[in-house]
């Protein structure tokens, strides 16, 4: 007997693909800086120690919420969720060590809005495609 095959909309594969392509580039981008003495951390001026380390692991969360979106959409949304509030509470950590006077990048700013913005469309997304299915 042959598995049925399981169709999945455009709109999830190509969420997934953000997800992947996002959890990818956070990777690299983060372990140029943890992982050499060189040009890259040079490049990253005034980086935020647990903000970087944070970003650099939040990427293979990245890409495992977007496998779980194929194997298991439901659980897919729920680590998107908690992606979406770690990220929240790490940028509010940073928004604290810039208050107390913490030098920082103002590229990372903008990063990090940018995460907490994808990771919360996401949310939105597998929210709205799995409504009935969450709640019952």
């Amino acid at each position: 007997m042959c598995p049925e095959k399981v169709s999945y909309p455009f709109s999830l594969k190509l969420i997934a693909i953000v997800a992947i392509i996002f959890g990818v580039l956070t990777i690299r981008s983060g372990g140029m800086v943890l992982f050499s003495d060189g040009l890259a951390r040079e490049n990253a001026g005034h980086y935020v120690p647990f903000v970087l380390w944070f970003n650099f692991s939040a990427g293979f969360f990245y890409l495992l919420s977007a496998v779980l979106m194929f194997i298991n959409p439901i659980r897919g949304f729920w680590l998107a969720v908690i992606i979406t509030l770690s990220t929240l509470l790490i940028f509010a950590l940073f928004g604290l060590h810039i208050m107390q006077g913490g030098l920082y990048e103002t590229r990372t700013v903008y990063a990090m809005i940018l995460r907490v913005v994808i990771w919360a469309l996401i949310t939105l997304y597998l929210y709205k495609r799995l409504k009935g299915q969450l709640h019952s």
